[in-house]
């Protein structure tokens, strides 16, 4: 299929409509056999239980068009389970993981001509999501839900390179605690909110949520998860039942123990112990590694010897191995590449 006219190389990072999306409704106790449908737009009653409760979950994947011409997508199934995970904390029907899969095939397929090509460095990024949709006035989950899957081409979330952000230590708290910070709800995004707008106008780039316990444990910043490489190259993540489990992180901590031979530990890492790091990032699907160059902790500025001008080696290495899998000019891990076309 003939690629669409885009000037793939000036892509930012946002949306832009495509020709298909899919759409199941869950009623009645089940979900309908599904269908791809050409309308972008929700019609829904303005006391829709998403709109009063915030009751909808989501996720994000990518397609890719490989050095080889195929069209393949990362992990879906990995995806899959974390959406199940979430629609079971958040009182909404599982959608099976095979359907799922399938439903992210389905929409890629019929929006093929929207995959960037190789090497523009621009993906295919995919969005499935589930909401409650019937009118709910007091508090209490919906009954009839919609399962969806948009896309979007975009552009790579570095323009010119990765280069090293700052980041301060947060006052607010991302998740409460045994609250749904492990889960990908939209509730937690919309918290983050205040706090990132606030970070930026005062010159940062992202927040350092701490454990809102003790406020003494890194956890997460508001949409990914941190990786730390000591003095001695050993990755560190930080363990904690608040923390989102990242695929992007869970995939990069694979790759440094089986294709680079590093030491990898998940652990409590103590807001005091990240002065004695040497690298540090933050890792999700849009970017795979934001580098990180310096942290804030209310005046205290804590540097990494990586610095601020360049990506670290270690994590430079992570991420062009981890790239280079979902390209298709490394060798991936069974399973973990799915092909489309």
């Amino acid at each position: 299929m003939e690629k669409k006219n885009i000037d793939w190389g000036n892509l930012g990072f946002g949306y832009m409509e495509t020709d298909k999306r899919y759409v199941s409704t869950w009623k009645d106790g089940a979900w309908d056999e599904g269908a791809l449908i050409d309308d972008p737009m929700i019609t829904m009653s303005e006391c829709a239980c998403v709109l009063q409760y915030a009751q909808t979950i989501f996720e994000g994947i990518k397609a890719y068009e490989t050095v080889d011409g195929r069209i393949v997508t990362f992990r879906p199934d990995l995806n899959a389970e974390r959406l199940a995970n979430s629609a079971k904390r958040m009182e909404m029907p599982v959608f099976p993981v095979d359907r799922f899969v399938d439903s992210i095939k389905q929409v890629v397929k019929a929006n093929e001509s929207f995959v960037p090509p190789y090497g523009t460095g621009a993906t295919l990024y995919i969005r499935p999501y589930m909401f409650g949709i019937n009118p709910v006035i007091g508090v209490k989950p919906a009954t009839e839900f919609q399962y969806r899957v948009f896309t979007t081409p975009v552009g790579p979330y570095f323009k010119g390179g990765a280069k090293p952000i700052t980041i301060r230590v947060s006052d607010f708290d991302r998740a409460a605690p045994h609250g749904t910070g492990h889960i990908k709800a939209g509730l937690n995004y919309a918290m983050s909110l205040h706090a990132i707008v606030d970070a930026h106008n005062q010159g940062y780039d992202e927040n350092m949520y701490l454990d809102p316990q003790t406020r003494t444990k890194v956890e997460e910043t508001g949409g990914a998860n941190f990786l730390f490489v000591t003095k001695d190259n050993t990755i560190v993540t930080p363990k904690s039942e608040s923390i989102l489990p990242s695929v992007t992180r869970r995939s990069l901590m694979y790759v440094a123990e089986h294709y680079l031979g590093l030491k990898v530990e998940e652990r409590e890492v103590y807001l005091d112990e990240i002065k004695d790091f040497a690298e540090c990032g933050l890792c999700g699907t849009a970017a795979v590694i934001s580098p990180v160059g310096k942290v804030v902790d209310h005046g205290k500025e804590i540097c990494f010897p990586s610095g601020m001008d360049e990506m670290g080696p270690t994590i430079t290495k992570l991420r062009e191995t981890l790239t280079g899998i979902q390209m298709g000019t490394i060798e991936a891990p069974e399973g973990w590449i799915v092909e489309i076309k």
